[in-house]
């Protein structure tokens, strides 16, 4: 695992170590605070902008996929990822408000990030 410390994915593995696992989008996302009236403070994930897609030595940000029948967003994450639970990573880089409308359509056309996938996600660089 290129770049992550050892003790950071034996932490992920600790319950309260991490808000989220290194695997989530969530992971680096800043954690706010909101304090209710009777002082219960309430622990959040602050908003998270994407940052542009880094691009491979051809300039491409994403490779295309074609969807076909029965296809879902985990389907995908596990063939380009190796790794269901990051379907998020293809939502994240087409413009839709449901990760079923990924792949709603067969035929239809959507972009997969490369497998770096966007800087801070958590996910090493092939």
């Amino acid at each position: 695992m290129a770049g992550i410390e050892p003790y950071e994915s034996a932490l992920d593995r600790i319950p309260g170590a991490h808000p989220y696992p290194s695997t989530s989008r969530y992971h680096e996302a800043e954690i706010g605070v909101h304090r209710l009236p009777d002082g219960t403070e309430v622990r959040y994930a602050k908003r998270r902008l994407l940052p542009p897609l880094e691009r491979d030595e051809a300039g491409d940000e994403i490779v295309p996929h074609t969807v076909s029948a029965g296809e879902r967003p985990d389907h995908l994450a596990q063939r380009y990822f190796g790794d269901p639970g990051q379907w998020w990573r293809i939502a994240d880089a087409n413009p839709v408000l449901d990760p079923a409308e990924l792949t709603a359509e067969p035929g239809s056309e959507i972009g997969v990030p490369l497998s770096g996938g966007f800087p801070g996600s958590g996910a090493p660089r092939g």
